[in-house]
């Protein structure tokens, strides 16, 4: 069936805006309010808190003042010092040995050469038999005063590995050549060269000899191994 083209479209039904507009639901506000001074409570407990941690900080504070003070003025610390199961090993004082020169009072030594295991010195009718075996010790004697100054082997000392002491064997170190260490006297300036004479155990192990510029100096050392 045709329709009519001077008929109108029909109507379309018109919006109606007397209705409310739409808008979001929220749930209701609920409001609480507390009872009392609950506000006034918080509020201290909140200022006493407060006081503690500053009384805290005062204490901490003045505490580490007081250890500044103690390490600044106590006795300076090394680092080495400081380090835990690290000790520093004691540095061993050096011993002077053959060629190093030595001082005692007025004089100054210096042992070159030193010869063991000689059964006799001197010949013929000054010859010397050892008990044990004979050690010889050359040495330079010099006058470092400002007088004349007596060198005497009898002051001057042997010492073994054990740290027994010998005395020099004078008797038969005169009848040695050039040995100049029988009561001879040194003037300022001047040095001479000697030989000391020790008489000792074939099985004795050297380790120094005690120099004196007389039997009443303290000596100093001079190791021989």
């Amino acid at each position: 069936m045709h329709q009519n083209p001077q008929q109108p479209y029909p109507q379309q039904p018109q919006p109606r805006y007397d209705r409310q507009p739409y808008t979001q639901q929220y749930p209701p506000t609920v409001i609480v309010q507390k009872k009392g001074n609950g506000c006034l409570k918080a509020v201290l407990v909140g200022a006493a808190v407060l006081t503690i941690l500053v009384v805290i900080g005062v204490v901490l504070g003045s505490r580490s003042d007081d250890a500044q003070v103690s390490l600044t003025d106590g006795p300076e610390v090394t680092a080495q010092a400081a380090k835990p199961g690290k000790s520093q090993a004691p540095r061993k004082a050096h011993v002077p040995g053959l060629g190093d020169l030595v001082k005692d009072g007025k004089f100054a030594f210096k042992v070159t050469k030193v010869e063991k295991g000689l059964s006799q010195v001197g010949e013929g009718f000054t010859a010397h038999e050892a008990q044990g075996q004979y050690v010889l010790v050359h040495l330079t004697v010099k006058n470092i005063g400002d007088e004349a100054q007596m060198f005497t082997d009898s002051a001057q000392k042997l010492i073994d590995a054990k740290g027994r002491t010998f005395d020099a064997d004078s008797g038969a170190a005169i009848w040695l050549q050039d040995s100049n260490a029988f009561l001879e006297n040194i003037n300022p300036g001047n040095s001479v060269n000697g030989l000391l004479l020790f008489d000792v155990p074939k099985n004795l192990t050297l380790k120094a000899i005690e120099l004196h510029d007389s039997i009443f100096s303290g000596g100093v050392t001079v190791s021989l191994r």
